[in-house]
């Protein structure tokens, strides 16, 4: 994992213009991997994980349901209620193998509909901001047995999220590129800037500083055209990155990305279609290299609330309260959908708008982090403070 400097600019690079697609790396002893994909922007659980069984959703949101089970493009069926966006073909595959758990009807313990301040709150694992400065997975990772000393990772550039922030040692990796950008784009910033007598200059010296030379700029530049992902920005290809580093006897064990796009206020249809397919490719990724290691990988989706039950005027959402969540892996208890729906109903719907939730994102991790990590009752405690009444969601995996 030794990148030189002009290795690793590539590569941030290349994250920068192919989907803001992030990820940090830790190590944990022992087998189990754990992975947190965490969509930035709202993911609308009604369109991925649709409940077409519930008589109110159609009066809500009809154009935005994807056709019925069984019709030509139509969503995978979950078990006579709900149905899997068609976009998720492959999390269906793991679904229909019993490895993935949706989780529908679950939202963080804070009720703000605030992008920025949710998300803070979901990676902080708070109800609110009460000086906590840690990440809860950085707070699990001071709840593992020590790792002998060994270094846990490089530090290359990429912005660490809040989740994986704390003192414990994390490292951060960006591979060298995925979907590099077109090869005179930053020849073009540079000339479109060359006449101003401020930016001009400080482009040029800047692209020089960090090696954007003419070889890099030009068509002969290197690229990785074949490992290019048709969606979902650089998330496929870094998930295959990532997916070899678990793998290895002696690689992390932790992992976290960051996936942008998910704030559908408008054509939330057409507006879904890249990420979900980026997300679901990037799972099947993963697996693939993980290999054997898939066996003792669990995999949290989460994002940091839900969107309006009723579309908008613009064939979109807003900003709701509960969503869906994923469990994914080899040891994982799926085939399944794990929720107390509350309905669609005008009273049932949270402050009128949005689909109320009925269970504690916390409990979903908690529960996967007991179940697959092994973690006591009191070291849930001391990575979720304040969060006695989120109990542990129990089964999610077989072995538990």
């Amino acid at each position: 994992m030794r990148l030189s400097r002009r290795t690793t600019l590539l590569g941030l690079s290349a994250l920068t213009f192919a989907g803001r697609g992030k990820f940090a790396l830790a190590d944990a002893p022992g087998g189990q991997r754990f992975v947190v994909i965490l969509l930035r922007g709202a993911l609308d659980g009604m369109s991925s994980v649709v409940p077409y069984g519930d008589a109110n959703l159609a009066s809500l949101r009809p154009a935005l349901i994807p056709p019925a089970p069984g019709q030509p493009g139509g969503m995978f069926d979950l078990g006579g209620f709900y149905g899997l966006n068609p976009s998720l073909a492959g999390m269906h595959a793991l679904y229909q193998a019993g490895q993935m758990l949706p989780v529908h009807a679950v939202a963080g313990p804070y009720r703000t509909r605030s992008h920025f301040e949710a998300q803070d709150l979901l990676q902080l694992g708070v109800a609110e901001d009460d000086s906590i400065s840690s990440g809860w997975l950085n707070r699990v990772l001071a709840e593992l047995p020590a790792n002998g000393g060994t270094p846990l990772g490089l530090a290359a550039g990429i912005g660490m999220p809040l989740l994986l922030q704390g003192p414990q040692r994390v490292g951060s990796y960006a591979p060298e590129v995925f979907a590099p950008p077109p090869p005179d784009l930053a020849a073009r910033i540079a000339a479109l800037n060359a006449n101003d007598p401020l930016t001009g200059p400080a482009i040029t010296e800047g692209l020089s500083d960090n090696a954007f030379d003419a070889s890099v700029m030009s068509d002969d530049a290197p690229t990785m055209a074949g490992d290019a992902p048709k969606y979902g920005g650089a998330f496929p290809a870094m998930a295959t990155k990532v997916g070899e580093l678990l793998a290895a006897d002696d690689g992390p064990r932790i992992a976290a990305f960051q996936l942008e796009g998910w704030d559908t206020h408008g054509n939330q249809i057409r507006g879904l279609k890249g990420p979900l397919t980026g997300l679901d490719n990037g799972v099947q990724n993963l697996k693939t290299a993980l290999g054997p290691a898939w066996a003792n990988t669990l995999v949290l989706i989460v994002t940091e609330f839900g969107r309006t039950a009723a579309m908008n005027g613009t064939n979109g959402t807003d900003h709701g309260t509960a969503t869906a969540a994923y469990v994914l892996g080899g040891n994982v208890a799926g085939g399944r959908v794990q929720a107390t729906w509350p309905g669609l109903g005008p009273s049932q719907l949270f402050e009128n708008r949005d689909l109320a939730p009925t269970l504690d994102v916390r409990s979903v991790a908690k529960g996967a982090l007991a179940a697959h990590l092994g973690l006591s009752t009191a070291a849930l405690a001391r990575v979720f403070p304040g969060s006695e009444g989120a109990g542990p969601l129990v089964g999610l995996t077989r072995a538990s």
